[in-house]
């Protein structure tokens, strides 16, 4: 069983489980189904904005797509995120890809 198969199987038992989303929405990224990750992205985000690490990879994600607007607009939600819940690491590497994209 494909990896894609086996995270959908564990998901039936814990629809809302962001760690099986956030690892799935990375499998769609891994076999180029973009649109189908940005949706896992912000569905865990809508439910748990405080699931730091869904901001990088939205923000990336839209960045590929050449959404940069957008891309900054969660590379900011993430850093404010990632302050309120005093995840310094987090916060770095936001805010790197956020200097990045915006200069």
């Amino acid at each position: 069983m494909d990896r894609i198969a086996k995270i959908q199987e564990f998901l039936q038992q814990n629809p809302t489980d962001n760690f099986l989303r956030h690892a799935l929405a990375l499998e769609y990224i891994k076999v180029e189904k973009p649109a189908d990750a940005r949706a896992l992205f912000e569905a865990i985000l809508a439910d748990s904005p405080d699931y730091i690490g869904s901001y990088y990879h939205l923000a990336k994600l839209l960045e590929g797509l050449g959404e940069k607007e957008l891309a900054i607009e969660w590379y900011e939600k993430g850093m404010a995120a990632a302050k309120e819940a005093k995840d310094q690491h987090s916060y770095n590497e936001l805010q790197g890809a956020y200097e990045e994209i915006s200069d």
